[in-house]
């Protein structure tokens, strides 16, 4: 599981350095399953599969990285109001039984909460990583 931290999102950015990668506005970390929800909801206060659920319910742009995006509320940009405070996002192996995106590679999940207050995701292929799908 991929956690993006934005410095401003948490109180204590330099605490979680030891655990991650330092970015230039950021944290990131890349924990187990169990370990990442923990680590996410303890530094930002929210169940993060409530928060998955909530965000699957708009569509956005996330950047492959995982460290960004451009929210759907905003005019396109990525800074000021509409900056990314954290992303949460996880890969899923390619089920060809479940068809659809499933069935051309594993899966990667990424779930975007906006300084506006907006919450969106986008999911795409490995294969298709240079861009959307």
């Amino acid at each position: 599981v991929h956690v993006y931290l934005h410095e401003d999102a948490v109180s204590d950015i330099e605490a979680l350095t030891g655990h991650g990668e330092r970015v230039d506005d950021g944290v990131v970390l890349v924990l187990d399953g169990e370990q990442a929800r923990g680590v996410f909801q303890r530094a930002t206060g929210i169940d993060p599969m409530g928060f998955a659920r909530r965000a699957m319910d708009t569509d956005g742009a996330v950047d492959r990285d995982c460290t960004g995006g451009t929210c759907p509320a905003g005019d396109g940009g990525s800074g000021g109001e509409h900056r990314v405070r954290f992303v949460f996002a996880f890969a899923e192996k390619q089920n060809e039984e479940a068809g659809g995106l499933y069935a051309e590679g594993p899966v990667i999940h990424g779930y975007v909460s906006c300084a506006c207050g907006e919450s969106y995701s986008e999911k795409w292929t490995i294969r298709n990583a240079d861009g959307p799908d």
